[in-house]
Formats: C-alpha cells, sequence, structure tokens
C-alpha cells in the first residue's frame, strides 16, 4: 500500500512539476511565443521548427497539438500550416524525455533550492519567472526520485516479475502505452513512469519501446477530445495528428523495433533510462523526417475521411478559440482581435443610422437591426470567453487587459444599441410622417461625423495605445457635448417659431442624447485603455 501511495505521490509530483515549469516557461517568454504563431507561414518546414519551439515553451506536445487545432477552428492556421506544427511537436516532446533520463535525482533538492532563492530575492518579474522554471524542473525530478524508490521493492517480488513476462509482448506493451497516456494525458508522464522503473532495475528497453510507441499515439486523445464541437477542418487536423503517429508507432513495431533497440543500446549500453529516451528521440525524428514528404497526401487523406465544409455563420467568433487558452497570452491577443472585429461592424451600424436618420430607408433600417442582434451574440460569446480566460494563472498585466476588453466590450454593446435606437428614431418619424427641418439634418449630421470621428480614434487607441489620440478624444467629447448643449438651445428656437412641427421635439431631443452617450462611451474606451497602460 506505501509502495502505491509514493508511486502515485511520485508521479503527481513528475506531472506537476512538468507543468509548473511549462508556465513559467511560457510567462517568461509571452511575447516571444506570440510572435513566434505570428510568424507562421505556408511552409511547412517553418511549421515544424515552430511546433519544436513551442513544444518546448509548453512543455506538451498535446498542449501544442491543441492550440494547432484551436488555431485552425479559428480560420487563423490552415491545415498545411497545422501538419507543421504537430510534426514540430513530436520532436518537441522528446527533449523533456532526454531531460529526466539523465540522473539529477540526487541534485533535485539543492535545483529545488536555488529557484526559491532566486524567486525570494528577486523583485523583477521575469526573473521569478525563471525561479519558478528552475523550481519546477526539481520538483520533476523529486517526483522521479520517489517512483524510482517506490519500485525498487519489485525487484523482489517473484509475482512481480512473473507479471512482466507475461505482459512482455509487443502488442501489448503498445496497448499499455496507448492506455496509460490517453489516462494520464502526457507521454512524458508515461516516459517518467518507465525511466523510474528502468532506474530501479526492472525493465530493459525491449520491455519499454512497444510502451514508449503506445504512448505516442495515447497522446493523440487529447487532441482528439479537443476537436469535438469543433469545425470540420479542426477535425482533420486532430485527424492528422493521429495518423502521423498511428503510421509510425505501427512501422517501428513491426519493422525497426529490433534495429532501434539494438542502436540505442550500443549508443548506451549500462543506462536502459538512456536507452528509452534515445529510442524515444529516435522514434519521432524519424517518423517526421519520413512522412514530411507526404504531408499533403496526408492533408487530402484528411478530407477524404472527413468529408463537406462548414457552414459559416456571421455571428461566430472568428479568431477565438476556447483551445487558445493554453497560452494566455495568445488567447489575449486573439480576444482583442475579435473586440476589432466588434469595433467595425459597430462602425458599420453609426454609418448606417446617419444615413437613415437623415433620410429614411428601410432596407438600411433593417440590416441595422438584424446587426444588433449579431453585435449582441458576439459580445456575449466573447465576455464568456475573457471569464474563462479569469480562471487561468494570469499575471497582473494580464488581469488588467482582461478587464480593459470587458468594460470595452460593454462600452461597444451600448454603443450599438444607440446606433440602434437612432435607426428606431428614423422608423418612427416614417411612420409618423415627421421630419426633421433642414437645419436640424444639418445639426445632426455634423454632430454625426463627431461622433463618429470620436469611435475611430477610441478604436484606434484601443489598438494600439496612443496618448495623442486620447487627448483628442477628450477634446471631441468636449466638442459633442458643447454642440448638444448649442443644438438643443436652437431647437427650442424654432420651436416658437410658427408653423414649426412640435411633434419632432422630442425625436430631436432623444437623437441629440444619444449621439452624446455614444461619443461618452467612445470616451470611456480611450480612458480605460489610458489606465491600463498607466
Amino acid at each position: 500500500m506505501l509502495m502505491a501511495v509514493e508511486l502515485i505521490g511520485g508521479l503527481g509530483l513528475f506531472i506537476f512539476g512538468m507543468l509548473f515549469m511549462g508556465e513559467a516557461l511560457q510567462k517568461s517568454t509571452g511575447s516571444q511565443l506570440r510572435a513566434l504563431i505570428n510568424k507562421l507561414v505556408n511552409n511547412k518546414m517553418t511549421g515544424i521548427l515552430t511546433g519544436i519551439l513551442v513544444t518546448v515553451i509548453l512543455q506538451s506536445s498535446s498542449a501544442t497539438t491543441v492550440m494547432a487545432v484551436g488555431f485552425v477552428n479559428a480560420g487563423l492556421m490552415s491545415l498545411n500550416q497545422s501538419i507543421g506544427v504537430i510534426m514540430g511537436s513530436n520532436i518537441g516532446t522528446t527533449l523533456t524525455t532526454q531531460l529526466i533520463s539523465f540522473n539529477f535525482d540526487s541534485f533535485s533538492p539543492l535545483i529545488v533550492s536555488f529557484g526559491v532563492l532566486l524567486y525570494l530575492v528577486s523583485k523583477d518579474k521575469a526573473y521569478k519567472n525563471i525561479a519558478n522554471g528552475i523550481i519546477g524542473f526539481g520538483i520533476l525530478f523529486l517526483g522521479m526520485s520517489l517512483m524510482k524508490e517506490s519500485m525498487k521493492p519489485l525487484r523482489d517480488s517473484v509475482f512481480f516479475a512473473e507479471t512482466i513476462i507475461r505482459l512482455n509482448s509487443p502488442a501489448i506493451g503498445l496497448i499499455a502505452g496507448l492506455v496509460i497516456t490517453a489516462i494520464l494525458q502526457s507521454s512524458a508522464a508515461t516516459a517518467g513512469l518507465l525511466i523510474a522503473a528502468s532506474g530501479s532495475g526492472m525493465l530493459t528497453i525491449q520491455m519499454a519501446f512497444p510502451v514508449i510507441l503506445g504512448s505516442n499515439i495515447g497522446t493523440c486523445v487529447t487532441a482528439v477530445l479537443s476537436s469535438v464541437g469543433s469545425n470540420k477542418t479542426a477535425k482533420r487536423a486532430a485527424f492528422i495528428h493521429v495518423i502521423i503517429k498511428t503510421i509510425g508507432a505501427l512501422f517501428f513495431l513491426i519493422f525497426l523495433r529490433r534495429l532501434v533497440e539494438d542502436i540505442v543500446i550500443w549508443m548506451t549500453p549500462e543506462r536502459v533510462e538512456r536507452q528509452i529516451a534515445n529510442a524515444h528521440t529516435i522514434f519521432n525524428v524519424v517518423t517526421v523526417l519520413a512522412l514530411y514528404p507526404f504531408s499533403n497526401q496526408i492533408v487530402n487523406l484528411s478530407s477524404k475521411v472527413i468529408k463537406g465544409q462548414d457552414k459559416k455563420t456571421r455571428d461566430d467568433l472568428r479568431y477565438i478559440d476556447e483551445r487558445l487558452t493554453v497560452s494566455s497570452e495568445i488567447a489575449l491577443v486573439q480576444s482583442k482581435k475579435e473586440i476589432l472585429r466588434l469595433f467595425a461592424i459597430v462602425d458599420k451600424q453609426i454609418t448606417m443610422s446617419q444615413k437613415v436618420l437623415a433620410s429614411y430607408d428601410g432596407k438600411i433600417c433593417r440590416v441595422i437591426f438584424e446587426n444588433e442582434q449579431i453585435i449582441n451574440r458576439l459580445e456575449k460569446k466573447t465576455f464568456d470567453y475573457l471569464v474563462k480566460l479569469t480562471g487561468k494563472d494570469l499575471d497582473e498585466k494580464q488581469i488588467d487587459k482582461v478587464a480593459v476588453f470587458s468594460r470595452t466590450l460593454t462600452d461597444i454593446e451600448r454603443i450599438a444599441d444607440l446606433a440602434e435606437n437612432l435607426a428606431e428614431i428614423s422608423v418612427l418619424n416614417h411612420e409618423n410622417k415627421m421630419n426633421f427641418p433642414e437645419e436640424a439634418k444639418e445639426e445632426i449630421n455634423m454632430l454625426f461625423d463627431k461622433v463618429i470621428d470620436i469611435f475611430v480614434y477610441s478604436r484606434d487607441i484601443f489598438d494600439t495605445i496612443d496618448d495623442i489620440m486620447i487627448q483628442k478624444v477628450i477634446k471631441l467629447d468636449s466638442e459633442i457635448k458643447e454642440m448638444c448643449e448649442v443644438f438643443q438651445t436652437k431647437h427650442i428656437t424654432r420651436i416658437k417659431r410658427s408653423g414649426y412641427n412640435t411633434q419632432t421635439e422630442t425625436v430631436f431631443l432623444d437623437a441629440l442624447g444619444n449621439l452624446e452617450r455614444i461619443g461618452n462611451h467612445s470616451k470611456n474606451i480611450a480612458q480605460s485603455v489610458l489606465r491600463f497602460k498607466s
């Protein structure tokens, strides 16, 4: 019983250390990771390099693959790009296995102590992230040490020895590796268990290699699960991952297993841990090199297996995807793009409301009302995404961004409501056969021009965080308020004139009020961004 507790505890420490180190690396390289993804081109070789580097940063090939599925689902990455990233992630994950195969166990307390000391004396967040990475690295090896110690009593167990002999079948090993990795959701954790067992003298490379092959298929489970509910292109990306791993594992199991085992034994005859790590690396590198020339055919096969095209609607999110929360920095970048898309839609709403208020047009009014429903749904989906993002481990700067994005969404949605109100005023005028006098129309158009300017400035400020434009917004907001006061006074003067239709009084004042509030919400956006910058 105690042995099982120690083994599970060691495995838990190992997985925690790996995840903790990955999160620290991600925080240290968040902007670089974002730039790396943004530089993706149709060149699959670039995708492979990106997949390797992103996996090294995230410390998880599954996380990289899930992210690739998310980018494909959001339409930000093509299948040709994704296959390169997936192949690269397969190579990148071998670094973790290589690291844990070295005997750093005795140094793990020292590594953790150094990391904690660095964390305590560091004031800079960058150094604290580095310290956390070192702590995670040390905890990972503490877990390895605990697993090895827990398994040592099994060497003298006759029952365990007989069980291992019975299970010493390549096919059973493959299935065992697949199942264990599907449960643990990490091929590195499976490799860690194998290395710990071999370090205790219980496994040979002949026993371990089929399990390694199975673990590489098992790691596909995460990507497959993440593709559930995605569009067909994202499902194809997950299918590609399964095809690459399955073809590679079966080919090695049937044709290359003995050769690879002989090679790794020759490389490090006395150390089974290193043999396991080297076999894992050889499998993934050779599989990528062998299948890379056939990448186009694999993409075509995925399209034949998963047929058809998805029908996109206007209220579908275009840039964000739940899978992208694997990297908080990238999730925030994509959230910003989605909000800028909302800015563009609402900008058209304001422009159209100006047209219909000047001259009623039923078709344009219907478009405005339909767009309002789309804006509401997009705003809610984006806001819900940001709420989910707050559940992640965000730093202070990222928390500020989420707050600014949330407030901006609220202001944009209210501006859209106000634009719809202006279209409703146009409908009301038309139905009651009312019309503004020419002088009033000119005043409203003058105010509209200012309102459109301030809204565009607020969008640009949200995009670029420009101090100069913020001052322009504040100035424009004051001008809009002043113009509203002047036009209200003029309107009262017009009412006193003989022959003036007093029924237009309320709707004209409503129009001014709606335009003034659009300016105010635009100013709110700019000031919110300014507070975030400070």
